[in-house]
């Protein structure tokens, strides 16, 4: 099964809105955890300007209080933001700061000690960076800003001398690896996101009319019933196909698919703002909900016109029951009550909508 489902997604192609959907996704699982990786780099930094600037004799200076609150600042917007965009945009300010800031600390360690803080401190933010959430051009906009504003060779140091040549392959090395690994990381979750999604799929929406199956109606309807305001007027209604045995024994099984996939079509579009499904065979349902009776009898109406006058080498009708729900009613009682609604219809005469109180 799961070699299955490994085959279809090897398949299916990742559009732009699946993959930024993805990422939407990644950053709001990840939320807090970005707090945290935040915050620990500004602990990390916090010390770090501690040690240089009482060992080093500056002091510390209100230029460290003002860009120590700048940081604490932007990691407090994290929680606030709502889109991954926006997080990326905050992301690439926030490591500006951090390096500006940094920069400025390092400038007072002895010079030629400078090139090896500002290495250790570049891979520092460069590591972490690849463990946030971060699309293609946002995680590599932060490896070029963070070696371009603590770039170790910036003091003059020969990049052929010993100590140069170390730090270069040091530097080579590490952006690699990191952007290797975010990269693998990335395409990882991406997958086993789109395998869920897939999954999920599968268990919720019927594979041949690609509306929801009957496990996801009682799941999103019982939801709502669950939390309806009292006093909310709430219907279920129960569609058949008239003579759909017939059909299957006249035409064959796949004329019968493509009579079922259509009346899904028409269902999905006049009520496509309310739960519907495939219960099971050639029945649907229907939940609706802030309507008048009269509406709501409106609307079954309406779709009854639709399936019986859509064009097609093999039309149909549809019966529908249509129950009214009492305040604490159970969906098990609502199915209950529109089946009896739906029987009343077929022994009237099919292709008709019977309502019950």
């Amino acid at each position: 099964m799961f070699r299955t489902v490994e085959s279809q997604l090897s398949h299916q192609a990742v559009t732009a809105e699946l993959k930024a959907e993805f990422l939407q996704y990644d950053f709001e699982q990840l939320r807090t955890f970005c707090v945290l990786v935040l915050g620990v780099s500004i602990a990390l930094w916090f010390l770090f300007d501690l040690v240089v600037s009482f060992e080093g004799g500056q002091g510390f200076t209100f230029k460290s209080i003002f860009l120590l609150a700048l940081l604490c600042g932007l990691v407090a917007c994290v929680p606030l933001i709502r889109k991954a965009q926006h997080f990326y945009v905050l992301n690439l300010i926030y490591v500006s700061v951090y390096c500006l800031s940094a920069r400025l600390v390092i400038d007072g360690v002895p010079v030629d000690l400078q090139p090896l803080w500002l290495t250790l401190t570049a891979s520092s933010v460069v590591f972490l960076a690849s463990v946030l959430p971060h699309n293609n051009y946002s995680y590599f906009s932060v490896q070029a800003l963070t070696w371009g504003l603590l770039n170790p060779f910036v003091g003059g140091i020969p990049v052929l001398e010993l100590k140069g040549t170390l730090i270069l392959f040091y530097v080579l090395f590490l952006g690699a690896i990191t952007a290797y690994t975010f990269v693998r990381l990335s395409d990882g979750k991406l997958h086993n996101y789109l395998m869920a999604k897939l999954l999920i799929e599968q268990a919720y929406v019927d594979t041949l009319t690609q509306i929801p199956n009957r496990r996801a109606f009682m799941t999103r309807t019982t939801a709502r019933l669950e939390t309806a305001v009292p006093g909310q007027r709430r219907y279920l209604a129960m569609v058949d196909i008239d003579y759909f045995k017939k059909i299957n024994d006249s035409f064959g099984h796949d004329i019968g698919d493509v009579v079922l996939q259509r009346v899904a079509a028409n269902i999905g579009a006049e009520v496509s703002e309310f739960e519907f499904a495939r219960l099971g065979g050639e029945e649907f349902g229907i939940y609706l909900w802030d309507m008048t009776p009269d509406d709501a009898q409106q609307r079954m109406e309406k779709l009854l016109r639709t399936v019986r006058e859509t064009p097609t080498d093999h039309p149909a009708t549809i019966s529908i029951g249509l129950a009214r729900l009492d305040d604490g009613a159970t969906l098990n009682q609502a199915l209950i009550k529109a089946d009896q609604a739906l029987y009343d219809s077929k022994h009237d005469g099919r292709n008709r909508c019977t309502y019950v109180e």
